[in-house]
């Protein structure tokens, strides 16, 4: 690469049009996208659409898009290739709006969409406010006969999967004219996210062809409605395997807490010679977090290294999640530190950890920086920042934090921040506090905040309000056994005996029964 990288800086400023191409190509493969742009500047007369789009699409793969759009602007011809790029380029960012538009003035330019205009366009309105957009896309395709394309018509399957629309669903794959393995896939996928899982099954029984592809739809539906066991068995029954569909059984078994079976079947993987990339790893630190496997995470961490996969946002949060669960705060500390671009999910994973381990200060400390070096908060944040001050009984910081949530970030409070709030005055003996709290709330509390009201209440052995939080925790769940436990202990502290044997004869009656350990906030 090296030589190649001499060559091309020996090569003379002014080429031919064909030579500019090529050169163009050499630097960007060789991810020398300031060098092609200077060749490319340096000259004018060599130009075409196609060095313009070249240049367009590298500053999109460099995540430049601004650039990208820059010269699209600057462009004295465009073709649709030119207009697809920016689409791409604006759904790679998830810029709905942007992509809309883009849309829009491709077509009052003159220029007719084709069978990828139309798929960006769909796949960039899915689980948006834009999907109110699928249908009339899907009119457009039936005018230009692009329904019946396979790419098109792929698109439009997941389209109305994601607007739950079984019918169109069916009618856009009967449409479909020559049907290869990619559209069967995306039915079976369709059929799946709908919850039809019989429905998903039979289609790929009924697949003229399948490859690698198709068998992890399977799985990968099997794992989105919660029928983890039938996934495993398909998954047990592929004749090949890769990476991806490794990973998705991983991941489908850590998102139905079987932390110990993401961990077994990560060592089946490891022992056939699949290589890991950084989405398997981010599924086996989760899954090591959710059992506080310290030693298996320090094994994995280790396999991380030895495989050397570069430094990567996604997996470095789950090593800071998997140490800060597993109890050395120190290591996720460093690891945080390493992480070059922290995103929101890294910031919310070392105050979470902080705040988890009774660290306030420490929690409290680096929300302050998350907030200099400009990421903005979102709920998860305000959870872990008001669980600190819960830990600490920092009453007067949780309160301004509970404000500031709303006032300066726009952020609503949700069952959660509620709860913490009430947890923190209710441990505080701020019982007004805590019932004014609750009479405003937008909603109606829930069973954990109603808990979290009456474990303050046995903290300050507050019987009246004690017995009214348990009295709603028992409206909303008549068997669960911490009300009557709750009320046992305040009662009995109080010497008021006749009440506490006439609860345990109630446990008895409705056949609750005793719960060791409980806790209404993490």
């Amino acid at each position: 690469m090296h030589v190649l990288n001499r060559w091309l800086l020996r090569t003379p400023t002014t080429v031919t049009l064909t030579k500019l191409n090529s050169l163009l190509e050499s630097y960007i493969n060789n991810n020398n996208i300031t060098q092609a742009r200077q060749l490319f500047d340096e000259n004018p007369s060599s130009r075409t659409v196609v060095s313009w789009n070249m240049m367009m699409t590298a500053y999109i793969q460099h995540n430049q898009i601004q650039h990208a759009h820059d010269m699209f602007d600057k462009m004295p011809h465009r073709d649709t290739v030119s207009w697809n790029i920016m689409l791409s380029g604006f759904h790679r960012i998830k810029n709905t709006n942007a992509l809309f538009q883009c849309f829009l003035h491709m077509g009052r330019a003159g220029f007719a969409p084709n069978d990828y205009t139309l798929s960006t366009l769909l796949r960039g309105v899915i689980g948006t406010v834009l999907d109110v957009l699928v249908q009339q896309v899907h009119a457009r395709a039936l005018r230009l006969g692009l329904n019946l394309n396979v790419f098109v018509g792929s698109s439009l399957i997941r389209a109305y999967a994601s607007l739950r629309d079984k019918e169109g669903l069916c009618r856009v794959f009967d449409d479909v004219l020559m049907k290869d393995v990619t559209s069967w896939n995306a039915l079976v996928a369709g059929y799946m996210e709908l919850g039809s899982v019989d429905d998903g099954q039979r289609m790929f029984d009924l697949m003229p062809e399948r490859n690698i592809i198709s068998w992890t739809t399977l799985v990968a539906g099997y794992i989105r409605n919660k029928r983890v066991d039938e996934a495993r068995s398909v998954f047990d029954e592929m004749s090949e395997r890769n990476v991806v569909s490794w990973t998705a059984m991983i991941s489908g078994y850590v998102q139905n807490m079987r932390f110990m079976d993401a961990l077994e079947l990560f060592q089946l993987m490891f022992k056939s010679g699949t290589r890991s990339n950084h989405f398997t790893f981010s599924s086996v630190l989760d899954a090591c977090a959710g059992c506080s496997s310290l030693p298996m995470g320090l094994q994995v961490h280790l396999c991380i290294i030895k495989s050397g996969i570069p430094g990567d946002v996604i997996y470095l949060t789950s090593l800071v999640d998997m140490y800060a669960k597993c109890g050395d705060m120190d290591a996720a500390f460093r690891v945080f530190e390493s992480i070059p671009n922290k995103n929101l999910v890294s910031w919310n994973s070392i105050i979470g950890g902080y705040a988890r381990h009774g660290l306030a200060t420490r929690a409290l400390e680096e929300f302050d920086r998350m907030d200099k070096v400009g990421v903005t908060p979102d709920e998860v944040t305000f959870v872990n920042v008001l669980s600190a001050c819960v830990h600490a009984g920092l009453v007067e910081e949780g309160e301004k934090h509970f404000v500031a949530m709303l006032t300066k970030h726009g952020i609503q409070a949700e069952m959660a921040h509620y709860s913490c709030m009430v947890d923190l005055y209710g441990r505080a003996g701020k019982f007004n506090e805590a019932e004014k709290l609750i009479k405003n709330m937008p909603f109606e509390p829930d069973v954990g905040l109603w808990g979290a009201l009456l474990a303050a209440c046995g903290l300050h052995s507050n019987l009246e309000l004690g017995e009214y939080a348990a009295e709603r925790i028992r409206k909303l769940e008549s068997n669960h056994p911490v009300p009557y436990s709750m009320l046992s202990k305040i009662q009995g502290e109080k010497g008021i005996w006749s009440t506490v044997y006439e609860l345990r004869d109630m446990m008895n009656e409705r056949q609750v029964k005793k719960q060791k350990a409980f806790s209404w906030v993490g």
